[in-house]
């Protein structure tokens, strides 16, 4: 069985690949998983990450494995194994590669950001001191090689705290969030530097992530913000 690309495999690691094949997954780490063998959908995109899908629950994987991690294929066994720096792994274990594509999608421009949330962040920055008070803004829209962060700040301690802003605060903004400090850290002018996942509402799985990756959790009030709440309403 051969793991064939039409590019060199020196170009892969600025591709996204995707792979239709019949496989296994075993996930080896905090906790065990084990998907037997089935027809899915693999993709390994530019970041490094990992994910492994089938033909059905909407757009999340199965299972995944997300950055800093490496891949280490061994073609004559027919085994992929995904290990990131806890030495977690995920073990792919294949019968047979159906397809295999690769393909670069180049620079992504970013998400636009809708009206509320584009606006929070403006609020915010304005109002960085919501975040604790000797707060002070950097720059918003910091870039960093895959994508701007929404703010970058300096606490009262003087370190870098990274800030990204949600409407709704979901495991894939915390995920985002998680990739920009992993560069970040990497420059000795800005590191060390921390993150803040803010929202307007975090769901508890993706606060649950978070604190896990030590990044702190802001729910933010976007009528208190803008001035738009009625104060005789509150409690506090």
């Amino acid at each position: 069985m051969g793991f064939s690309l039409d590019r060199p495999r020196a170009l892969a690691w600025r591709l996204v690949r995707l792979v239709i094949a019949r496989c296994s997954v075993d996930y080896v780490g905090r906790l065990t998983a084990h998907l037997p063998m089935a027809e899915r959908l693999l993709m390994v995109k530019a970041d490094g990450s990992v994910l492994v899908h089938s033909d059905g629950g909407s757009y999340k994987p199965l299972n995944w494995m997300s950055p800093p991690c490496r891949l280490e294929e061994d073609p004559q066994a027919g085994v992929w194994r995904v290990v990131n720096k806890a030495d977690e792994k995920l073990i792919i274990t294949f019968d047979e590669v159906l397809h295999e594509w690769a393909y670069d999608l180049g620079v992504d421009p970013g998400l636009q950001k809708d009206g509320v949330e584009a606006h929070l962040q403006e609020l915010l920055a304005e109002h960085v001191e919501t975040f604790g008070t000797g707060w002070r803004l950097v720059r918003r829209e910091y870039p960093t090689p895959i994508g701007p962060v929404d703010l970058m700040c300096r606490d009262a301690d003087g370190v870098h705290v990274a800030v990204e802003v949600k409407r709704r605060g979901e495991i894939d903004g915390v995920e985002q969030l998680t990739r920009y400090l992993e560069l970040l850290n990497r420059d000795t002018l800005l590191a060390p530097v921390r993150g803040v996942f803010a929202a307007q509402v975090i769901k508890p799985q993706a606060r649950t992530l978070a604190v896990d990756r030590g990044i702190d959790c802001v729910t933010v009030d976007y009528d208190a913000l803008r001035g738009a709440d009625d104060p005789s309403a509150r409690l506090f």
